[in-house]
């Protein structure tokens, strides 16, 4: 079942530049509200690709926030995918999509070589700003490993993807945080910084307690 939505997800993906709406894509009658999001998202909520994020295990508050802002425009991607298909979405579903993703086992995160001096630098330093910051730079943990914030769960994510939105929050190109928080954050976080808190995000399991 789950390489069949993966091979769908990967066919809509090429489809998109040239095909305006997912209905155009794929006759979604008949399809659970989730199901339709599986496509991209795979069913068991870690999809293959880093270009669409990993939602297994996900805070269920985040998710709705996130396809609400989507649809109300108050956050964009890139080609416009999500805005179509959010504008699809019945209201009435937004709770059992939420509730389908975050009842789901989450990624354990992508290997490693601990061996690999590059690595393990980058993992070291990531794991620093991840859990304590620095001068000028509050942790991530102190949002991101809070389950009571309203902040998203982000470890065992895909690298492409964290990198992807530290560089739209900076760019301005992502605005949906509150008070502006991630954007300052991606302003302050120096290259190498990002690299490294990536890396390490990207290859530790996702810890929901």
């Amino acid at each position: 079942m789950n390489k069949g939505y993966r091979a769908l997800g990967i066919a809509a993906t090429l489809l998109m530049p040239t095909v305006p709406t997912l209905a155009d894509m794929i006759d979604t009658s008949g399809m659970a509200a989730w199901e339709t999001c599986a496509l991209c998202h795979s069913a068991d909520g870690i999809s293959p690709m880093g270009k669409f994020p990993k939602l297994a295990g996900q805070k269920q508050a985040y998710i709705k926030k996130q396809v609400l802002d989507f649809r109300l425009g108050q956050r964009s991607n890139d080609g416009g995918q999500m805005q179509t298909i959010t504008a699809e979405v019945e209201l009435a579903s937004l709770n059992d999509i939420a509730d389908y993703f975050a009842s789901l086992p989450p990624s354990q995160g992508a290997t490693w070589e601990p061996n690999d001096a590059q690595q393990a630098q980058d993992y070291a330093l990531g794991k620093q700003l991840f859990e304590k910051g620095r001068e000028g730079l509050p942790a991530c943990a102190s949002c991101h490993a809070d389950k009571r914030h309203v902040a998203p769960w982000i470890n065992a994510q895909h690298r492409d993807y964290l990198k992807k939105q530290l560089k739209d929050f900076k760019q301005r190109e992502r605005k949906n945080d509150a008070g502006q928080q991630m954007q300052n954050i991606a302003n302050a976080l120096q290259e190498n910084e990002v690299d490294a808190v990536v890396f390490y995000l990207s290859t530790t399991p996702l810890m929901r307690d």
